[in-house]
Protein backbone atom coordinates (compact mmCIF):
# COMPACT_ATOMS: atom_id res chain seq x y z
CA UNK A 1 0.00 0.00 0.00
CA UNK A 2 1.41 3.37 -1.04
CA UNK A 3 0.37 6.17 1.30
CA UNK A 4 1.03 9.52 -0.36
CA UNK A 5 0.72 12.63 1.80
CA UNK A 6 0.53 16.03 0.15
CA UNK A 7 0.55 19.48 1.69
CA UNK A 8 -2.96 20.43 0.66
CA UNK A 9 -6.05 19.50 -1.32
CA UNK A 10 -4.85 21.03 -4.59
CA UNK A 11 -1.58 19.09 -4.46
CA UNK A 12 -3.28 15.78 -3.71
CA UNK A 13 -5.84 16.36 -6.47
CA UNK A 14 -3.11 17.06 -9.00
CA UNK A 15 -1.18 13.98 -7.92
CA UNK A 16 -4.25 11.75 -8.23
CA UNK A 17 -5.12 13.15 -11.66
CA UNK A 18 -1.55 12.63 -12.91
CA UNK A 19 -1.70 8.97 -11.86
CA UNK A 20 -5.07 8.48 -13.58
CA UNK A 21 -3.81 10.21 -16.72
CA UNK A 22 -0.81 7.87 -16.74
CA UNK A 23 -3.12 4.85 -16.78
CA UNK A 24 -5.16 6.37 -19.61
CA UNK A 25 -2.02 7.00 -21.67
CA UNK A 26 -0.73 3.48 -21.06
CA UNK A 27 -4.11 1.89 -21.83
CA UNK A 28 -6.39 4.24 -23.80
CA UNK A 29 -9.39 1.93 -23.43
CA UNK A 30 -8.93 1.46 -19.70
CA UNK A 31 -11.88 0.93 -17.38
CA UNK A 32 -12.16 3.49 -14.59
CA UNK A 33 -14.37 3.19 -11.53
CA UNK A 34 -15.52 6.68 -10.58
CA UNK A 35 -16.72 8.19 -7.32
CA UNK A 36 -18.91 11.14 -6.37
CA UNK A 37 -18.70 13.49 -3.39
CA UNK A 38 -16.67 16.57 -2.65
CA UNK A 39 -13.27 14.91 -2.43
CA UNK A 40 -12.78 13.83 -6.07
CA UNK A 41 -13.96 17.14 -7.56
CA UNK A 42 -10.43 18.55 -7.54
CA UNK A 43 -9.13 15.43 -9.30
CA UNK A 44 -11.82 15.71 -11.97
CA UNK A 45 -11.01 19.38 -12.53
CA UNK A 46 -7.35 18.50 -13.03
CA UNK A 47 -8.32 15.80 -15.55
CA UNK A 48 -10.46 18.34 -17.39
CA UNK A 49 -7.43 20.64 -17.64
CA UNK A 50 -5.33 17.77 -18.95
CA UNK A 51 -8.00 16.96 -21.53
CA UNK A 52 -8.00 20.57 -22.67
CA UNK A 53 -4.24 20.22 -23.08
CA UNK A 54 -4.57 17.06 -25.19
CA UNK A 55 -5.39 14.09 -22.94
CA UNK A 56 -7.65 11.83 -25.01
CA UNK A 57 -10.40 9.97 -23.11
CA UNK A 58 -12.41 8.89 -26.15
CA UNK A 59 -11.83 5.16 -25.58
CA UNK A 60 -12.05 5.22 -21.77
CA UNK A 61 -14.88 3.25 -20.18
CA UNK A 62 -16.29 4.20 -16.79
CA UNK A 63 -18.46 2.67 -14.07
CA UNK A 64 -19.74 4.76 -11.20
CA UNK A 65 -19.94 3.40 -7.70
CA UNK A 66 -23.46 4.35 -6.75
CA UNK A 67 -26.68 6.31 -7.18
CA UNK A 68 -29.63 7.18 -4.98
CA UNK A 69 -32.56 4.80 -5.50
CA UNK A 70 -35.60 6.54 -6.95
CA UNK A 71 -33.47 9.35 -8.39
CA UNK A 72 -32.31 9.91 -11.96
CA UNK A 73 -30.63 12.64 -13.92
CA UNK A 74 -32.81 15.58 -14.94
CA UNK A 75 -30.83 18.05 -17.04
CA UNK A 76 -33.82 20.39 -17.18
CA UNK A 77 -33.24 21.25 -13.52
CA UNK A 78 -30.49 23.57 -12.24
CA UNK A 79 -27.47 21.75 -10.82
CA UNK A 80 -28.35 22.65 -7.23
CA UNK A 81 -31.86 21.21 -7.65
CA UNK A 82 -30.92 17.82 -9.07
CA UNK A 83 -29.13 15.77 -6.44
CA UNK A 84 -28.64 12.67 -8.59
CA UNK A 85 -25.11 11.35 -8.81
CA UNK A 86 -25.63 11.09 -12.57
CA UNK A 87 -26.09 14.87 -12.69
CA UNK A 88 -23.01 15.32 -10.46
CA UNK A 89 -20.86 13.30 -12.86
CA UNK A 90 -22.26 15.12 -15.88
CA UNK A 91 -21.50 18.54 -14.42
CA UNK A 92 -18.18 17.78 -12.71
CA UNK A 93 -16.55 15.67 -15.43
CA UNK A 94 -18.42 14.07 -18.29
CA UNK A 95 -19.67 17.14 -20.15
CA UNK A 96 -16.15 18.59 -20.14
CA UNK A 97 -14.24 15.62 -21.61
CA UNK A 98 -14.59 13.34 -24.64
CA UNK A 99 -15.66 10.12 -22.92
CA UNK A 100 -18.21 8.46 -25.21
CA UNK A 101 -21.59 8.59 -23.41
CA UNK A 102 -22.17 4.94 -24.40
CA UNK A 103 -19.02 4.04 -22.44
CA UNK A 104 -20.13 5.82 -19.27
CA UNK A 105 -22.10 3.67 -16.82
CA UNK A 106 -23.96 5.03 -13.79
CA UNK A 107 -26.43 2.98 -11.73
CA UNK A 108 -30.01 3.62 -12.80
CA UNK A 109 -31.78 4.97 -9.74
CA UNK A 110 -35.13 4.83 -11.54
CA UNK A 111 -35.03 1.17 -12.47
CA UNK A 112 -38.23 -0.82 -11.90
CA UNK A 113 -36.18 -4.00 -11.40
CA UNK A 114 -33.39 -3.16 -8.95
CA UNK A 115 -32.30 -6.77 -8.44
CA UNK A 116 -32.15 -7.37 -12.19
CA UNK A 117 -30.33 -4.11 -12.76
CA UNK A 118 -27.70 -4.88 -10.10
CA UNK A 119 -27.03 -8.26 -11.71
CA UNK A 120 -26.74 -6.58 -15.12
CA UNK A 121 -24.31 -3.96 -13.75
CA UNK A 122 -22.01 -6.68 -12.41
CA UNK A 123 -22.14 -8.47 -15.76
CA UNK A 124 -21.30 -5.26 -17.64
CA UNK A 125 -18.20 -4.72 -15.50
CA UNK A 126 -17.07 -8.27 -16.27
CA UNK A 127 -17.78 -7.85 -20.00
CA UNK A 128 -15.62 -4.73 -19.96
CA UNK A 129 -12.75 -6.83 -18.61
CA UNK A 130 -12.98 -5.58 -15.04
CA UNK A 131 -12.01 -2.24 -13.56
CA UNK A 132 -8.40 -1.12 -14.06
CA UNK A 133 -8.52 1.65 -11.45
CA UNK A 134 -11.22 2.25 -8.86
CA UNK A 135 -11.30 5.77 -7.43
CA UNK A 136 -12.72 5.98 -3.90
CA UNK A 137 -13.40 8.49 -1.18
CA UNK A 138 -14.23 7.58 2.39
CA UNK A 139 -17.38 8.50 4.28
CA UNK A 140 -17.47 10.07 7.72
CA UNK A 141 -18.27 6.67 9.23
CA UNK A 142 -15.67 4.91 7.10
CA UNK A 143 -17.89 3.62 4.32
CA UNK A 144 -16.96 3.05 0.68
CA UNK A 145 -19.63 4.02 -1.86
CA UNK A 146 -22.91 3.33 -0.01
CA UNK A 147 -21.60 0.24 1.78
CA UNK A 148 -22.86 1.30 5.17
CA UNK A 149 -21.56 -0.01 8.53
CA UNK A 150 -22.33 -3.70 8.79
CA UNK A 151 -22.16 -4.36 5.04
CA UNK A 152 -20.55 -7.65 4.10
CA UNK A 153 -16.95 -7.31 2.97
CA UNK A 154 -17.87 -9.78 0.19
CA UNK A 155 -20.98 -7.86 -0.94
CA UNK A 156 -21.92 -7.24 -4.57
CA UNK A 157 -23.88 -4.49 -6.32
CA UNK A 158 -27.23 -4.15 -4.57
CA UNK A 159 -29.81 -1.88 -2.93
CA UNK A 160 -28.59 -0.57 0.44
CA UNK A 161 -30.45 1.32 3.17
CA UNK A 162 -28.63 4.51 4.14
CA UNK A 163 -27.44 5.02 7.71
CA UNK A 164 -28.45 8.00 9.83
CA UNK A 165 -24.96 9.52 9.55
CA UNK A 166 -24.98 9.22 5.76
CA UNK A 167 -28.43 10.77 5.59
CA UNK A 168 -27.33 13.62 7.88
CA UNK A 169 -24.08 14.21 5.95
CA UNK A 170 -25.70 14.12 2.53
CA UNK A 171 -28.60 16.29 3.59
CA UNK A 172 -26.22 19.02 4.71
CA UNK A 173 -24.02 18.65 1.61
CA UNK A 174 -26.67 18.33 -1.12
CA UNK A 175 -30.33 18.43 -0.19
CA UNK A 176 -30.62 21.29 2.31
CA UNK A 177 -29.46 23.93 -0.18
CA UNK A 178 -32.07 22.70 -2.67
CA UNK A 179 -34.84 23.24 -0.15
CA UNK A 180 -35.62 19.53 0.16
CA UNK A 181 -36.90 18.41 3.55
CA UNK A 182 -34.77 15.77 5.22
CA UNK A 183 -37.58 13.23 5.29
CA UNK A 184 -38.03 13.66 1.53
CA UNK A 185 -34.49 12.68 0.57
CA UNK A 186 -33.81 9.13 -0.67
CA UNK A 187 -33.25 6.56 2.06
CA UNK A 188 -31.89 3.85 -0.25
CA UNK A 189 -29.18 3.65 -2.90
CA UNK A 190 -27.80 1.31 -5.52
CA UNK A 191 -24.16 0.66 -4.72
CA UNK A 192 -21.28 -1.48 -5.88
CA UNK A 193 -20.44 -3.93 -3.12
CA UNK A 194 -17.16 -4.23 -1.27
CA UNK A 195 -16.48 -7.51 -3.06
CA UNK A 196 -17.05 -5.78 -6.40
CA UNK A 197 -14.69 -2.94 -5.49
CA UNK A 198 -11.96 -5.30 -4.34
CA UNK A 199 -11.89 -6.95 -7.77
CA UNK A 200 -10.47 -3.76 -9.32
CA UNK A 201 -6.86 -4.23 -10.37
CA UNK A 202 -5.85 -0.94 -8.77
CA UNK A 203 -7.46 1.15 -6.05
CA UNK A 204 -6.91 4.83 -5.33
CA UNK A 205 -8.52 6.20 -2.17
CA UNK A 206 -8.65 9.95 -1.55
CA UNK A 207 -9.30 11.82 1.70
CA UNK A 208 -8.81 15.39 2.82
CA UNK A 209 -9.51 17.56 5.83
CA UNK A 210 -9.16 17.13 9.57
CA UNK A 211 -12.72 15.77 9.82
CA UNK A 212 -11.53 12.60 8.05
CA UNK A 213 -8.37 12.08 10.12
CA UNK A 214 -9.82 9.66 12.68
CA UNK A 215 -11.63 7.47 10.18
CA UNK A 216 -8.64 7.39 7.79
CA UNK A 217 -6.46 6.11 10.64
CA UNK A 218 -9.03 3.45 11.48
CA UNK A 219 -9.36 2.36 7.85
CA UNK A 220 -5.62 2.06 7.22
CA UNK A 221 -4.31 0.97 10.62
CA UNK A 222 -7.27 -0.34 12.58
CA UNK A 223 -8.71 -3.85 12.74
CA UNK A 224 -10.59 -5.23 9.76
CA UNK A 225 -14.30 -4.76 10.42
CA UNK A 226 -17.55 -4.55 8.50
CA UNK A 227 -18.46 -1.61 10.73
CA UNK A 228 -15.86 0.44 8.82
CA UNK A 229 -16.12 -0.93 5.30
CA UNK A 230 -13.09 1.03 4.07
CA UNK A 231 -10.91 -1.26 6.21
CA UNK A 232 -11.36 -3.64 3.26
CA UNK A 233 -8.47 -1.72 1.69
CA UNK A 234 -6.33 -4.01 3.84
CA UNK A 235 -7.65 -7.01 1.88
CA UNK A 236 -6.88 -5.79 -1.63
CA UNK A 237 -4.31 -7.89 -3.44
CA UNK A 238 -3.50 -5.40 -6.19
CA UNK A 239 -1.88 -1.98 -6.23
CA UNK A 240 -3.28 0.45 -3.67
CA UNK A 241 -2.57 4.18 -3.52
CA UNK A 242 -3.99 6.26 -0.68
CA UNK A 243 -3.68 10.00 -1.34
CA UNK A 244 -4.10 12.28 1.66
CA UNK A 245 -3.50 15.86 2.64
CA UNK A 246 -1.64 16.76 5.83
CA UNK A 247 -4.85 17.18 7.83
CA UNK A 248 -6.45 13.85 6.94
CA UNK A 249 -3.14 12.06 7.59
CA UNK A 250 -2.58 13.68 10.98
CA UNK A 251 -3.91 10.80 13.14
CA UNK A 252 -1.92 8.01 11.46
CA UNK A 253 0.30 6.20 13.96
CA UNK A 254 2.80 5.43 11.23
CA UNK A 255 2.80 8.96 9.82
CA UNK A 256 6.56 9.48 10.04
CA UNK A 257 7.25 6.06 8.57
CA UNK A 258 5.00 6.79 5.58
CA UNK A 259 6.82 10.07 5.01
CA UNK A 260 10.20 8.34 5.28
CA UNK A 261 9.14 5.67 2.78
CA UNK A 262 7.97 8.34 0.32
CA UNK A 263 11.30 10.15 0.60
CA UNK A 264 13.24 6.93 0.06
CA UNK A 265 11.17 6.08 -3.01
CA UNK A 266 11.91 9.50 -4.43
CA UNK A 267 15.63 9.07 -3.68
CA UNK A 268 15.75 5.67 -5.39
CA UNK A 269 13.50 6.66 -8.30
CA UNK A 270 10.72 4.28 -7.24
CA UNK A 271 7.81 6.71 -7.32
Amino acid sequence: MDIVIKDNYDSMSNYAAQKIAGIIKDKPDCVLGLATGGTPIGTYRELIKMHQQGLDLSAVRTFNLDEYFGVGIDLTKPYDQDQSYARFMHEELLKHVNINPQNSHIPDGRTNDPAGFCKWYEEEIKKAGGIDLQLLGIGGDGHWAFNEPGSSLMSRTRIEALSKQTLDDNYESFYKKAGVKREQMPHFAITMGIGTILEARNIMMLANGSQKADVVALALEGPLTSQITATAVQLHSGAITVVLDNESASKLKGLQHYRDVANLKKEYGLE
